[in-house]
């Protein structure tokens, strides 16, 4: 199984409404890309200068699995939208 985690720091403008709706956004997937076997999002409530504001945790059967998800068009076009709220991110994956 593949892990593929990544963690999003957004920009201080309307930040919670953006926060809210790429949740939605990224919970959606799930039933529109069959190779996304699993995904769960997490809003951070930790106030430090360490801390990002939402984790994405998702799962796939293999690496060509993940890579099939990346350039999906419904994925693309959360990622577009991210990428217009965001300042930072980070990502980790791994072999479960």
């Amino acid at each position: 199984m593949i892990v593929h985690i990544v963690m999003f720091k957004f920009k201080e403008e309307n930040k919670k409404e953006n926060i809210a709706k790429v949740e939605v956004e990224l919970n959606a997937l799930v039933e529109k890309i069959d190779v996304l076997k699993s995904m769960e999002v997490g809003v951070n409530f930790t106030d430090s200068e360490r801390a990002f504001d939402l984790c994405l945790y998702s799962t796939f059967e293999t690496q060509e699995d993940l890579k099939t998800y990346a350039v999906h068009p419904e994925h693309l076009k959360v990622v577009e939208l991210i990428k217009s709220v965001t300042l930072e991110s980070k990502v980790v994956d791994y072999i479960k």
